[in-house]
Order: C-alpha cells, then structure tokens, then sequence
C-alpha cells in the first residue's frame, strides 16, 4: 500500500482502505472463506509494494466486562514498557 501525500488528506487513504482492505476482504466473504458471525483478523506480511493483507476468520469469544478490563490494562502496561525501554535504547 502506497501511502498517501498531506497534501491530499484522508481521500487517497480511503481508496487504499477500499481497494487493499475491503474489495479483498468482500471476496473472502463472498466465496466462503469468512463465514456469517466470524470475528475477522487482519494482519500485513510483507512490506512495501510486495505487503499484503491476510484475512482470518475466527470464532467470536464473549467476554465479561471485567475480563476486558483486565486485557485492556494489561495492553496499557504493555505499551508503556514498551515505550520505557524503546526510549532507554534511543
């Protein structure tokens, strides 16, 4: 995916957003590989001109409010102790 100018603002985003991610993703869907009421993952390989995007379709997993407060703040720690020792490498 090529990225856009600043001078354009978020239109050639867009149409990267349609073409790369959802034309890919409808033709998933329209030949049975992503089923009715699949949580859908989507994850890059690659880089540049050769990247590309993966689609996986998985079961949705219900999850209590507290659970999901638990995996947001444990993803918070995460980034600030990523940050921490991203900044006391730099």
């Amino acid at each position: 995916m090529r990225a856009p100018g600043p001078v354009l603002g978020a239109r050639p985003l867009r149409r990267a957003i349609q073409r790369d991610i959802e034309d890919a993703l409808s033709e998933k869907i329209l030949f049975g590989e992503i089923e009715r009421g699949q949580k859908v993952l989507v994850d890059a390989v690659g880089e540049g001109l050769l990247g590309e995007f993966t689609f996986r379709g998985v079961p949705w997993e219900r999850v209590s409010d507290e659970q999901a407060a638990i995996n947001a703040a444990e993803e918070t720690v995460a980034s600030v102790e990523g940050a921490a020792v991203a900044a006391a490498e730099g």
